[in-house]
């Protein structure tokens, strides 16, 4: 079997994404996915391409999302033609609803401040109760507001997955399933991987592991800091279409489920359920939405999703092993399409995009954070 030049650890969305970047542009690419052991972040992602706030506090972020929103056409499409998997993109706009003053007060202030960072072309309004019912007449009467931002969509993060899969592998993609990487090592001009009696060569190495990067990253001095935060989802039976545009909290899906969400726990490596936050989370869906009182919901789950100290992305090359990088993110489905077309010729060793330079470990450093 021909050695791959670049071996990338991790077969959830980011892994996956970037796997299939590689390939398309001719990359020879091997995959390393552990298993259905694996924490498996993607089960616990509601399938947002959302723009709107994030990048507070961080502007590369803000420029980061808006231009992975972008190119996120030219990611359906492409995969749709090397699969025949269409993975339900929308992006009609999405909206922040707001159940108090307080709340709709801080998402203003928070996106006044983005556009005030990024530029006058960072676009939301802000809708009061009239307005917001007419966009959504479904609405619930409690709401006082919402923002709008008509760069955000959604999509079904399940077909994504199955689709980057499907495509990665039909661009040449090697696929090595329960391979658990426990060690990284040189090994002459390339590194080798190994764990549980299995070794891989390559000549670089992208860990795309979610909450394993911090142990494998550490093995070559990169200060990778995941912690696991918990979210919690519904989905409801499927009801006739009634809300055409993706919220924060509630999205209908293609085929009639709603899914309610947006739970964040501290909880270490618990990922069930609890019912005191899926009755928070079906409570809150009513007063966005009233008829969903009397929707049955079908199924509900728990998944670690990864965040870093700030809760922005860290795309870093190590520098006591060059070719060599890390790579997390909180929000595998709305950076994909960035992952595959723009961070992509930069693991290959292509010139870094702009971005970049903020996103690396040095800035946990620098406030306290880590060692």
């Amino acid at each position: 079997m021909t050695t791959p030049r670049i071996c990338v650890v991790g077969g959830g969305l980011v892994g996956m994404a970037l796997a299939y970047g590689l390939a398309c542009a001719g990359e020879s690419v091997c995959l390393l996915d552990q298993g259905d052991v694996a924490w498996r972040a993607a089960r616990g992602n509601f399938g947002l391409v959302w723009v709107q706030g994030k990048g507070f506090g961080l502007p590369a972020y803000a420029r980061w999302t808006r231009t992975s929103a972008a190119l996120w056409p030219r990611l359906a499409q492409d995969l749709m033609a090397d699969t025949g998997i269409d993975v339900h993109l929308h992006q009609p706009g999405g909206f922040q609803l707001c159940l108090d003053g307080a709340e709709l007060e801080e998402e203003v202030w928070r996106l006044s401040w983005l556009r005030e960072a990024v530029g006058s072309d960072y676009r939301f309004e802000v809708l009061d109760p009239v307005q917001l019912r007419q966009r959504l007449p479904g609405a619930g009467p409690t709401l006082v507001g919402a923002c709008y931002c008509p760069d955000d969509g959604h999509v079904n993060p399940l077909l994504l997955l199955r689709a980057l899969s499907t495509a990665m592998q039909k661009r040449g993609v090697i696929l090595h399933t329960h391979a658990n990487v426990q060690r990284i090592e040189r090994a002459g001009d390339a590194y080798r991987l190994s764990g549980e009696g299995r070794e891989w060569t390559a000549e670089r190495v992208i860990f795309a592991a979610g909450l394993g990067n911090r142990a494998l990253a550490a093995q070559v001095g990169l200060n990778i800091e995941v912690q696991p935060n918990r979210g919690q989802i519904l989905v409801t039976e499927r009801i006739a279409p009634f809300l055409h545009y993706p919220t924060s909290y509630v999205r209908q899906t293609a085929e009639g489920s709603v899914q309610l969400g947006d739970s964040h726990e501290a909880v270490g490596l618990d990922d069930g359920v609890s019912r005191g936050v899926m009755a928070d989370l079906a409570q809150r869906a009513v007063r966005c939405f009233p008829l969903l009182a009397k929707v049955q919901v079908v199924r509900t789950w728990g998944a670690l999703r990864v965040l870093s100290p700030d809760g922005f992305p860290i795309y870093q090359e190590s520098r006591e092993a060059p070719g060599v990088f890390a790579t997390t993110c909180h929000s595998g489905v709305t950076l994909a399409a960035a992952h595959a077309f723009v961070l992509s010729p930069w693991l290959a060793g292509g010139p870094a995009p702009h971005a970049i330079a903020a996103f690396n470990d040095q800035r946990f450093k620098e406030h306290g954070h880590g060692r």
